[in-house]
């Protein structure tokens, strides 16, 4: 059915906002880099694109869900989507290959910038909107899914305001929402187009609403949605809107005359009680996101029938409707397939296909009473209580280290400038020293090793021997090339979050997890279930090998407790600083047995730092005072000539540079280059007092850069940090590259570096 509502059912009315896209076993992944290897052509590719969306649709079918998405997959990205249906992007040459060229790049194209997702590890591409070049439509790909899901189906777009919102502008004089009076009209072209192929509704996706938009803003906002409503009158709109409360725009948004809007209520549901009094006027439908569509943990029904019930009192079972707080695109497939996991822990998980069989049983649960609603409901009630009162949950020897640390825990005892002559003495590294930012390729190889292991075909001995292999081999490479400061490469593992997770107590790990990041690359999110602990040393002997192989210093590689929680799926049963101080906690012990077995450069990469920011400012302070602090609480424990490093993902640091700095770091690393070194000035603006290896070459394309842009990148930052501060690196690690891309660029990278030396050596003596 098109519109969800109770009528003779027996339920309340379900809805999904969007599916995971990459295939319960990755198929997207493989047919993608399968394609991209030229081994698969596009109508193959096509066809497992299809296969994917059959599945979803089939999930959504067994668990009797009302309204299913379509246009919600994507071979690139939904916003590159969006973009491309209404003209805000173009193509460089037809089809997916154009939309390729955009999301990857290559030798000629350089690929959109790529950042994250509100608050989430999805990665959306920005958009650069042209204001000489308008706006067309072209709903051809929305068009295709709907015809294949058939016309009950309700298209999802990325609503015209979050499209400019979220975009760059090609002339930097004009704000892109000032575009949004042209962008309308095209939307509204779309929305016939769907209309009259059969589209009932049409999800108008808005989640910018819940940022923190001043005066002007929220008037655009409501001015282009109130005028795509009324142009609009034969399609149903939902506005959906998710990652937060709508705050101030909760009233204009329930009076545009939308026929429904979609509240997360995971994130805010203090924000039901005045929208309800809004709808009431309006005879606007609401949709109440009750299942939190971003974590893995089995919904606590009370509490989500309490805001149904809420609801249906003051609107009536038709004006209701129930969905997942956002898209099902954040949580894995399937946790019934996790046969791996302890038995107990399983059972409190929640997964996308667990996700709507929850929403069945709260649409039944939403009408029933009594004694029929506690026998609807106890099975999940008796899962949330059993995991409250678990052993698994609790442990008091961690709980009483945490509560016992104290300020000068929080702090290193010699300031930043003078750390720096202690490591320069120890380290004695040239101007702009070179490095890279910890992994090397995980070639088919080091994978095929790993699962060996993993099944018990290799013995533990072998393995050692290869990963030993492979480790010198990579610091041999690294003296060849002429990096100054090496890595071991992390050829022993899988991921930088999973591999700390699965040596830390009060952790779990999934077979199947995998959730999208961004095009074919995928994460496999841990499980925080428990208080952490960190039973034994986790990296020192890999880090011994590598520096016992080298002349020159080899870091050491962790990661830090903000980036390993925002990159799991944690607790909803404390609060995340909670766990932070755990996590924290076993990483100091980590970051004491590296120096203590001679390591002088250890890296705690925090790439997460920037993406755990709140929406809202409100909310931001008390998020940096336990982030920043978690991260000293890491490192404060060494000595001066001690060097920490932290390294940083896909940010906009502007706001957040003053709490970067507060982090106390001696070094850290950016991403830099795909913004052409524009994030550096926020560091100028601040007089950032420690050193910064801005990003020279994009690791996230297959795109080879030459030195001489490398070099330019490195004059432009030049511009803004002062040159005895900067270090030259790559965005991020390697392990997505192919050592055939890998090798001309680190040494390219190199070459850039020795020639900005060799000019700086030129100027001073002239």
């Amino acid at each position: 059915m098109g519109e969800a509502s109770i009528g003779s059912t027996g339920r309340l009315g379900t809805a999904v906002l969007g599916f995971p896209r990459f295939g319960p076993d990755r198929e997207l992944k493989f047919a993608l880099e399968a394609h991209w290897r030229g081994e698969v052509d596009e109508e193959s590719l096509r066809a497992t694109g299809r296969a994917v969306r059959e599945h979803n649709r089939g999930l959504a079918s067994a668990a009797g869900i009302d309204v299913v998405p379509v246009n919600d997959f994507s071979f690139t990205d939904h916003v590159l989507d969006t973009a491309l249906m209404v003209g805000a992007a173009r193509r460089p040459v037809p089809g997916l290959a154009g939309e390729f060229l955009l999301s990857r790049g290559d030798a000629t194209h350089r690929p959109l910038e790529m950042t994250k997702w509100f608050d989430t590890n999805y990665h959306y591409l920005v958009p650069v909107v042209n204001p000489a070049s308008g706006f067309a439509p072209d709903p051809s790909k929305p068009l295709a899914e709907l015809a294949e899901a058939g016309a009950h189906a309700r298209p999802v777009v990325v609503g015209p305001f979050s499209l400019l919102h979220l975009a760059k502008s090609a002339d930097p004089a004009v704000d892109p929402l000032e575009l949004l009076p042209d962008l309308v009209p095209v939307y509204a072209e779309v929305l016939r187009a769907l209309a009259e192929a059969g589209a009932s509704s049409v999800q108008i996706d808005e989640p910018c609403l819940v940022l923190d938009l001043d005066a002007r803003q929220l008037a655009a906002a409501e001015r282009a949605l109130g005028d795509l409503v009324a142009a609009a009158p034969a399609t149903a709109l939902t506005v959906a809107t998710y990652f937060g409360g709508l705050g101030a725009a909760l009233e204009p948004v329930l009076g545009l005359g939308a026929a429904e809007v979609h509240l997360d209520l995971v994130r805010d549901p203090a924000q039901l009680e005045p929208a309800l009094r809004a709808a009431s006027s309006s005879g606007t439908r609401l949709s109440l996101g009750i299942v939190d569509g971003r974590n893995v943990w089995a919904t606590d029904p009370a509490p989500a029938l309490s805001l149904v019930d809420a609801a249906v009192a003051a609107l009536g079972p038709d004006r209701v409707t129930i969905a997942p707080s956002c898209s099902l695109l954040h949580v894995p497939y399937s946790a019934a397939r996790e046969t791996g996991l302890m038995p107990e822990v399983r059972s409190w998980l929640a997964f996308a296909e667990e996700k709507l069989s929850e929403l069945a049983v709260l649409s039944r649960a939403a009408v029933a009473s009594g004694a029929q609603r506690e026998d609807i409901v106890g099975a999940m009630g008796r899962v949330v209580a059993e995991r409250r009162a678990s052993a698994l949950t609790n442990r008091a020897d961690v709980r009483e280290r945490v509560a016992a640390i104290t300020p000068d825990d929080l702090r290193r005892a010699t300031p930043v400038a003078r750390r720096a002559e202690a490591q320069r003495a120890a380290l004695a590294l040239p101007p702009l020293p070179t490095t890279t930012i910890g992994s090397f390729p995980r070639t088919a190889e080091i994978r095929d090793a790993r699962r060996r292991h993993g099944t018990g075909e290799m013995a533990d001995d072998a393995y050692r021997r290869y990963i030993t292999d492979q480790i010198t081999d990579a610091i041999a490479w690294q003296e060849r090339v002429g990096l100054d400061v090496l890595v071991h490469g992390e050829p022993e593992r899988n991921d930088m979050v999973q591999y700390f997770a699965e040596q830390l107590e009060g952790f779990a790990v999934t077979e199947h997890g995998w959730v999208q990041s961004y095009g074919s690359r995928g994460v496999k999110p841990p499980i925080l279930f428990g208080d952490v602990s960190r039973p034994r040393p986790m990296t020192v002997s890999w880090w011994q090998i590598a520096q016992d192989a080298a002349t020159k210093p080899v870091k050491g590689m962790l990661t830090g407790p903000v980036t390993i929680l925002r990159w799991s799926f944690v607790r909803d049963d404390q609060p995340e600083s909670d766990s932070a101080w755990q996590v924290a906690l076993a990483i100091r012990d980590e970051v004491a047995d590296l120096e203590a077995a001679g390591n002088r450069v250890i890296q705690i990469d925090e790439a997460a730092f920037r993406e755990g920011v709140p929406l809202r400012t409100s909310e931001r302070d008390g998020y940096f005072d336990w982030a920043t602090a978690s991260f000293r609480l890491c490192s404060s424990g060494v000595d001066d000539a001690t060097q920490i490093h932290s390294h940083m993902c896909y940010s906009e640091f502007n706001e957040i540079i003053e709490h970067i700095a507060s982090l106390d770091a001696d070094v850290i690393s950016i991403e830099a280059s795909r913004s052409g070194m524009e994030l550096l000035d926020a560091f100028r603006a601040f007089d950032y007092p420690a050193e910064i290896g801005p990003g020279l070459y994009d690791i996230h394309s297959p795109r080879v850069p030459t030195a001489d842009e490398m070099e330019a990148l490195l004059v432009l930052a030049a511009e803004r940090i002062p040159l005895e501060r900067l270090w030259v690196n790559p965005d991020c690690g390697l392990k997505t590259r192919r050592w055939e891309e890998v090798e001309p660029a680190v040494t390219a990278m190199v070459e850039a570096a020795h020639r900005r030396r060799a000019a700086a050596g030129h100027e001073a003596a002239t």
